[in-house]
């Protein structure tokens, strides 16, 4: 159901896009990348417009979504386009917490975002409500499965043609999770990295809105929007410690910009937060440059179940590095084995059934902790970013099977028996 945005109008609050590198100065169209640093661009707030406009009070009595924060978003209508995205539930972890022997652990669970299930319906919302704004007609995307289930998704409520770029591989759940919306599907036979490149020709060719290549500046700013639920949900308090997965790298480097924009604006008090990032091995170019002490991303060829987050050249690797770096933070990687033990961790104990991004977070955060880099004593929030039925096929062969049975209660109790005699001895196996 679209949700109406209350009648209190607001003044626009952004005012340009800044190069990265070199703050070079740009107007505000659908570009993303300095011509003369070659360096992404961002865009650049009026914090004291902000200031004037927003409280805590006019914030919780905002809409249930993520345009409660609106005058923080990179969007001039009054009417954005609002499918219920965000507001999604911070969980209080016990048995999670007490498994890891965390005393103070939240998991931000976007595996029930609306209305794919994902946290890129934050960024989608963002960008298409941009898009509609620039006369775009045709929407598009470069995805590893999240992205085009959300494009696709939103724009057939927004009304916008579409037609988004997957790789052929990809899981059937998010290729079916996008087909169902009756967009046009490309499925290019190459990683997404190839598939990327041939999106940015087609930017240039046809003119499309692409809502990670031509409006990427203004898409990315949804993202802050799960720095700023957490901190709200909190008590508007910032956590102590976060564990975040990273792909590009720029959900990662947008949490600490939305804890960092609610210190500037005073609605939250300012204190350290570090900030920690999760790779799969077999996709980890920005924890390799982590581990080896380097500010530059070598690219890797993606080889790994978690495909939501196997970006081989990430746009925004460097930038993550430094706020792991400056804040104190970590970034790890994990196999797909941990992967998949990370996914069974989540669910055997708080009922959550994450993707693959979600099990390489968890398998990342008990990492951590047994490495003693996570305080037991600390605020520790660990972000899940995507539901596990679209990735059903990463955990088949892993869970076990059903006991199949007569319909005679002698049946049942042989076999509930043998159910109890195998939770023995793998019981006995974990003690040994």
């Amino acid at each position: 159901m679209t949700q109406a945005i209350p009648a209190t109008k607001q003044t626009a609050t952004f005012t340009k896009l800044v190069s990265k590198e070199g703050g070079v100065e740009y107007d505000l169209k659908p570009i993303h990348v300095c011509e003369e640093t070659f360096a992404p661009l961002e865009v650049h707030y009026d914090y004291d417009a902000i200031r004037r406009q927003v409280s805590r009070e006019s914030i919780a009595a905002g809409p249930n979504s993520i345009w409660r924060y609106r005058a923080f978003l990179p969007v001039a209508s009054e009417n954005p386009i609002d499918v219920g995205t965000g507001m999604t539930p911070l969980l209080k972890s016990t048995r999670l917490a007490r498994r890891l022997g965390l005393k103070e652990l939240y998991i931000k669970n976007d595996a029930v975002n609306m209305p794919t299930l994902s946290f890129k319906d934050r960024v989608v919302s963002v960008a298409l409500t941009r898009a509609r704004e620039f006369g775009f007609s045709t929407v598009s995307c470069a995805s590893t499965g999240n992205l085009a289930n959300s494009t696709a998704a939103i724009a057939a409520h927004a009304g916008l043609d579409c037609c988004v770029f997957i790789p052929a591989d990809l899981e059937a759940g998010k290729v079916l999770g996008t087909l169902i919306y009756s967009p046009t599907v490309m499925a290019v036979k190459g990683n997404y990295d190839q598939v990327n490149r041939l999106c940015s020709e087609v930017a240039n060719t046809y003119g499309w809105g692409f809502v990670n290549i031509n409006l990427r500046p203004y898409y990315s700013e949804g993202s802050k929007t799960l720095g700023f639920e957490v901190a709200e949900q909190l008590g508007w308090k910032l956590p102590d410690h976060i564990v975040a997965p990273l792909a590009s790298g720029s959900l990662f480097t947008k949490i600490y910009k939305g804890f960092q924009e609610f210190v500037k604006v005073g609605l939250v008090a300012d204190k350290a937060v570090r900030c920690s990032g999760a790779q799969a091995e077999g996709c980890s170019p920005i924890a390799q440059a982590f581990k080896e002490g380097r500010d530059f991303i070598t690219p890797v060829k993606p080889q790994t179940i978690a495909k939501s987050i196997a970006i081989g050249n990430p746009a925004d690797g460097p930038y993550a590095l430094d706020v792991a770096r400056k804040t104190g933070g970590n970034i790890e990687s994990v196999n797909d084995a941990e992967i998949i033990s990370g996914i069974k961790l989540l669910a055997e104990t708080e009922g959550i059934f994450t993707e693959t991004a979600g099990g390489t977070t968890i398998a990342v955060l008990q990492k951590l902790v047994e490495q003693g880099k996570i305080d037991p004593d600390e605020t520790t929030v660990v972000y899940i970013t995507g539901n596990g039925l679209k990735t059903q096929e990463a955990v088949q062969g892993y869970i076990g099977e059903p006991l199949t049975i007569e319909p005679k209660l002698d049946s049942f109790e042989r076999a509930l028996e043998r159910s109890r005699t195998l939770d023995r001895l793998e019981w006995q196996q974990v003690l040994v």
